[in-house]
């Protein structure tokens, strides 16, 4: 039989799909600096491995099928780092990459397989938002039964990047993400700025509507704001190189870098023995864990606490510590916001978690109270009783109030480690005088001194260590080995390194 017919078909079908909105959109594109949908997927994934699946859909309404290839939404498989992960990327060239009904379809598509064949799924985000006139009428937007198109269970590790104009399902998907990573000079917003600006009456800027510094300021959402389409899907790659590919195996093993805590005798230099100087405990968590392992997330937002993916001895962590650069490291809600984010993160995905500790208690205030610190605190520590990974918490300097709990004293982690120069107490002994008191240090300095004195008396790591709220007392240049070891212990052997998921529904933005 001679199949010239079909072959030539299929080729000119398979090039229309590839040349996606033609020469001239891709070459606009090209003079911006910004790759488009189809360079964004060969960044991303391992080379030669994207399996793309509906390459040949087009839009449901006939006088348009011509000039929608793909439909506006590049889907597939590809490997990164020889692992399979499900992406979908927006070709904003086609539609603006508008959804419609065959597109949503494509990505429910890749959604249900990631789903059932434990991949992570990545979205590649840049979208006008639902496609007009498709979804006008009662039966455009009323229509089909998708209940669970938004639903997350935590099966697989979700990951998305806005790379552009992102409105409607692209600003969806980013904020059901476990990560978000976001070029600056995108948006992402619920409504265009156009209809945006249209239902105030008034213009609308649009990085005050869903700028970089939003999101990764203000609102949360975003953990990461790059440069470059490059820098973020490298970003991507990054992040997925510490998770499991699904919730139900372990994350995995690196190799460790050499010198890996080899300057670990530098952390006395760093940190001082005053309560009240500060220090950036970023620099310490370099001393500690594999080198150049510290992958932070959301490092704009709730800057009083660090939140930061890492490695011991190969092995993934989570790691919350408090910096007292920011705030001298009291907790405020948008850092209670952010632990639990992570928390959730962490356990859904069988990551151990280390908690570095040295802090005064939660920011008080009219401030604090507006923004829900109560609601907050709690989430924190109803989190913290439903987390089924190993915490271990290490007391670095000084562990204040109810947030010593929220830090894993009290039993709320499997070890407590002090080191030597730790302090844990209700609060700062010079606040308890002022309020038991009432004494001043400037017209009673002896009287003050020795109630200063008195409300310090046991508070040190081995009185902690006395009444076993410390399991071990250290010198904080042996804490590497002395993670690593306990970490031994706590790794979920006899689940095969995966916890219990209890929080596998817990609300990905609020």
């Amino acid at each position: 039989m001679n199949h010239d017919k079909h072959i030539a078909e299929h080729e000119a079908r398979t090039r229309a799909a590839l040349a996606m909105g033609g020469p001239r959109k891709l070459e606009e594109r090209r003079a911006q600096g910004i790759l488009n949908a189809r360079e964004r997927i060969d960044r991303l994934v391992d080379a030669g491995t994207f399996l793309e699946t509906g390459r040949y859909a087009t839009s449901i309404r006939p006088e348009v099928r011509e000039v929608t290839p793909a439909d506006g939404k590049i889907a597939g498989y590809g490997r990164i780092d020889g692992r399979e992960v499900a992406v979908v990327s927006n070709d904003f060239t086609v539609m603006g990459a508008s959804s419609s009904t065959v597109n949503t379809t494509k990505v429910g598509h890749v959604k249900k397989i990631a789903t059932s064949r434990g991949l992570p799924m990545v979205f590649l985000g840049e979208s006008t938002g639902a496609r007009m006139p498709d979804v006008m009428g009662a039966a455009g937007v009323g229509a089909g039964d998708r209940p669970t198109q938004y639903r997350r269970m935590r099966e697989t590790p979700w990951v998305s990047a806005v790379l552009g104009h992102c409105y409607g399902s692209s600003s969806w998907y980013a904020a059901l993400a476990d990560f978000v990573v976001m070029r600056k000079g995108a948006i992402t917003a619920v409504s265009s700025v156009k209809l945006t600006s249209r239902a105030v009456a008034e213009a609308v800027d649009p990085e005050s509507l869903g700028g970089w510094r939003l999101h990764t300021e203000v609102t949360g959402m975003v953990d990461l704001a790059v440069d470059t389409d490059e820098e973020a899907l490298d970003a991507v790659r990054r992040f997925l190189s510490y998770l499991p590919s699904h919730h139900q195996e372990p994350p995995p093993v690196a190799a460790v870098p050499a010198g890996s805590g080899e300057d670990a005798e530098r952390i006395l230099e760093l940190l001082p023995e005053e309560r009240s100087k500060v220090y950036d405990v970023r620099k310490i968590l370099a001393l500690i864990y594999d080198r150049n392992s510290l992958f932070e997330l959301k490092p704009r937002f709730g800057k009083s606490v660090v939140t930061a993916l890492a490695r011991l001895d190969g092995h993934t962590v989570g790691v919350v510590a408090s910096n007292p650069l920011f705030k001298g490291g009291a907790i405020d809600p948008s850092a209670c916001e952010k632990v639990v984010s992570f928390l959730v993160l962490c356990d859904s995905f069988n990551i151990p978690l280390v908690f570095m500790v040295d802090q005064p208690g939660f920011l008080i205030g009219v401030e604090g109270e507006r923004q829900g610190a109560i609601g907050r605190v709690m989430n924190w520590m109803n989190a913290m009783s439903l987390v089924s990974v190993p915490k271990l918490s290490v007391v670095m300097r000084k562990t204040y109030g109810q947030a010593v709990l929220n830090m894993g004293g009290g039993g709320n982690a499997d070890e407590v480690v002090a080191w030597f120069s730790a302090e844990v107490n209700f609060m700062d002994p010079r606040s308890a005088v002022a309020i038991v008191h009432g004494v001043d240090p400037q017209t009673e300095p002896a009287r003050y001194a020795e109630l200063l004195a008195e409300m310090t008396k046991g508070t040190s790591a081995y009185d902690a260590a006395a009444v076993h709220a410390a399991h071990h007392v250290i010198n904080p240049v042996d804490t590497r080995q002395t993670l690593i070891r306990l970490l031994q212990v706590h790794r979920l052997r006899l689940s095969g390194g995966v916890g219990e998921h209890l929080m596998r529904t817990w609300p990905t933005s609020y």
